[in-house]
């Protein structure tokens, strides 16, 4: 059951003839903490947020988060408790989003970096930051070349 009873930030089927290219959105527990983690950690801007459902933007995208009281009807509704993590074997990689800072934003915020900015040999400088929903992000920058 949706909790934002307002005005549509814009219609649905409006928003969803701007997507292009390739998007993802991501369920989550609670809106706040979500965007409070890209906003800190991946500094993405907020285009719209309310309680059900959020736009973000940066790196030359927009992705969206939607609450998982909004999935009631949604084929996923029976995968989303407490003990199932979210994003097993799924990496969100942001590139030109700097390892370094986003490691030392997250710690600094108390959020988990399973492995800190290094080098890797695919010619890629990462860092592997997980945010309160268990999501996998992975910050990079080219190196070398």
């Amino acid at each position: 059951m949706k909790k934002h009873d307002g005005d549509s930030w814009m219609p649905a089927d409006q928003f969803g003839r701007l997507l292009t290219g390739v998007g993802f959105n991501l369920l989550v527990k609670d809106m706040d903490p979500a965007i409070a983690f890209q906003k800190t950690v991946l500094q993405a801007e907020v285009v719209y947020a309310d309680p059900d459902f959020a736009v973000l933007k940066g790196y030359g995208g927009l992705w969206m988060l939607h609450a998982d009281h909004t999935y009631s009807d949604h084929p996923l509704k029976g995968s989303l408790d407490d003990e199932t993590p979210r994003g097993v074997g799924a990496e969100l990689r942001i590139y030109n989003c700097d390892p370094d800072a986003a490691e030392a934003r997250a710690r600094d915020a108390g959020y988990m970096v399973l492995a800190g900015a290094m080098d890797k040999p695919h010619g890629l400088r990462e860092a592997y930051i997980l945010d309160d929903d268990g999501y996998l992000w992975v910050p990079g920058v080219g190196i070398g070349g």
